[in-house]
């Protein structure tokens, strides 16, 4: 029998005249994982400063067991400036101490690449006080976990970790023995740690069994039997259920709820994209060149992030763009978005960037722009233009489209001054996406953002035509919207990855290895000669040509898959699709092997 950790009872928190919570009762036992989702101001937060008796209740009341050890991570850390990294996380161990403890040298590997903490400038003893936010809170993260603790308390704990710290902070919180309460708007994160969601909604707090994929299910289920919400947010969460059931995140958590229903929900919910619908209406508006990069160099000051690049961003194109950070993903960017705002003139410090005549590019930056803060939200979109045509014969109003980013008829005459941090940067995509651009560049679109306005935001993205570029550390999110993942892997190159992310992490371990093993290089390869630059050049061009085949694959695969789910009771025909689909992933199988071996050569 699990022992009880926390009991909440009967608790109730009143902010101005608005209930956040009202009459909430839980309860985190030992071995819970639970993840706390929910809008922007509705309470999470709160609810996980109470739990851990940081902020009291108005109502009711909170106890925890005799002696529970507890681990809060906030979002404004309480380090001490002035100290050195090593006296908040270390504090007065030996480093012969601290350096054979296993679980130390983990976490300080996991969070900052190294027990030597590359990019601090003096690694242990580097001084806190001019360090980024999120550096401190990598900082404060490391703190909590080096603890032993019977519940971790979490709050967004994966902002500011890049891919390969999330999967690292996932896997390191599955292994330990402490119960642990989470808010994190990652959804790939939340299935791959949670066992239990709490779901904050309207003052109350509804519990869901299983992790975001099973939360989903079950949601939808409980709203087509309640009908307690509007068609429209009913919709999306049938899309999304759609997505979860069919797309690369249900391989992430069997779902433990009734199958059947969860199919029957589904059972008319198109796939989130027509991809070559949407392809054959970007050409329309794009012609046939919208960025064609040849044998580019990127620098940031004297420092060479990328050298020879040769890369082309064609219509309808939906990149995923991934990598360590400081290899150049955002250099990449405004390299582009420079050549692009003055027709080509401003170019990189090697190499070309051509730029197709009819590009209108918009580019959502990780800075928020500053907007006059006596504007009123909806004055802020139509400075833009009144209405937006978002492709596929839809049409929205300015109020319409205020409306689906989570702006309701209230909240769109509030003052951009009034606004948080996450509600101005859902104002920043709602006035990139007013001015009917065909070219998006997002760099971390998911920052502040809540899960479900991320849902609305993929919903808008899925029918946008035209070409987008997407940098984020959120996972769920890349493989939602985009169609192809490339990465930079730290070694000024920008490879293709057939199979996404999961090969990123997989590239990354091995580089880690290599690097931790110190193998030198073995002496034959000083034998074997350079490739000649033509030959990189037939390399890279047969690499293009690869990967438009492994597109042209992609989509003869979703139609099967369609055709065997339109034809499932027809057990003949099935066989012949599936036939037709075993060798559609041979010949996958044998492009990504030629691929590999050219991305060598080039």
């Amino acid at each position: 029998m699990a022992v009880n950790l926390v009991n909440v009872e009967n608790v109730s928190k009143v902010y101005g005249t608005r209930a956040l919570l009202d009459g909430v009762s839980l309860g985190v036992s030992e071995g819970d994982r639970i993840g706390v989702v929910g809008r922007n101001g509705d309470g999470k937060t709160t609810l996980i400063r109470m739990l851990a008796k940081l902020e009291d209740a108005d109502t009711g009341r909170v106890t925890h067991s005799g002696g529970l050890r507890t681990g809060v991570l906030t979002q404004h850390d309480s380090l001490d400036p002035t100290a050195t990294v090593r006296h908040e996380v270390i504090r007065d161990m030996a480093d012969h101490e601290w350096a054979g403890n296993a679980k130390i040298r983990d976490v300080l590997t996991g969070l900052f690449g190294g027990l030597d903490m590359p990019g601090f400038p003096q690694g242990l003893d580097t001084v806190i006080a001019p360090l980024s936010g999120g550096e401190r809170r990598r900082i404060a993260l490391a703190k909590l976990l080096i603890e032993e603790q019977d519940l971790i308390v979490l709050d967004e704990p994966t902002n500011h970790l890049d891919v390969e710290g999330i999967a690292w902070l996932a896997r390191h919180l599955r292994e330990r023995r402490s119960a642990l309460v989470c808010v994190t708007h990652d959804r790939w994160f939340l299935d791959q740690v949670c066992t239990r969601m709490w779901d904050v909604q309207k003052g109350d707090v509804y519990e869901y069994e299983g992790g975001y994929s099973d939360y989903v299910f079950a949601r939808a289920e409980r709203e087509r039997i309640a009908a307690t919400e509007e068609t429209k947010r009913q919709n999306l969460v049938r899309k999304e259920l759609a997505w979860l059931r069919r797309g690369a995140p249900a391989r992430t958590s069997k779902p433990r709820f009734r199958v059947e229903a969860a199919n029957e929900l589904i059972a008319d919910v198109p796939p989130p994209r027509d991809s070559s619908e949407l392809m054959k209406f970007a050409s329309t508006r794009l012609g046939k060149t919208v960025f064609d990069l040849e044998d580019v160099t990127v620098q940031a000051g004297p420092k060479v992030l990328l050298k020879h690049v040769t890369w082309q961003l064609g219509p309808g194109d939906r990149i995923g763009l991934v990598g360590v950070n400081g290899a150049g993903k955002t250099s990449l960017l405004r390299a582009m978005a420079e050549a692009a705002l003055t027709q080509g003139e401003t170019q990189p410090a090697g190499g070309r960037i051509a730029v197709g005549r009819t590009v209108k590019l918009a580019y959502l930056s990780q800075e928020v722009a500053e907007l006059d803060p006596t504007w009123r939200v909806v004055q802020a979109v139509q400075q833009v233009r009144e209405r937006v045509d978002l492709g596929k014969g839809r049409e929205m109003t300015a109020g319409q489209l205020c409306e689906t980013f989570g702006f309701n008829k209230e909240k769109q005459w509030t003052p951009v001054g009034d606004l948080s941090g996450g509600e101005r940067r859902r104002l920043q995509l709602l006035r990139l996406l007013m001015d009917e651009p065909n070219v998006l560049f997002l760099d971390e679109p998911t920052n502040d953002l809540d899960i479900e306005t991320l849902t609305q935001l993929e919903d808008v993205l899925d029918g946008w035509p035209g070409s987008m570029v997407v940098i984020s550390h959120d996972r769920f999110f890349i493989e939602r919207t985009t169609d192809r993942v490339f990465a930079l892997l730290g070694d000024a190159t920008l490879r293709m990855l057939p199979r996404g992310i999961d090969e990123y992490l997989e590239r990354r371990r091995r580089m880690e290895e290599v690097a931790a093993a110190s193998v030198p290089a073995p002496a034959v390869t000083k034998a074997v000669p350079e490739k000649s630059a033509a030959d990189q050049r037939v390399a890279k061009k047969e690499l293009q040509k690869i990967e438009r085949q492994l597109d042209k694959v992609s989509q003869k695969e979703t139609r099967l898959h369609a055709q065997i789910a339109d034809n499932a009771t027809d057990f003949e025909k099935v066989a012949k699709l599936d036939a037709e689909l075993r060798d559609l992933a041979a010949e996958r199988d044998d492009l990504e092997l030629r691929w590999l071996e050219l991305a060598e050569d080039a």
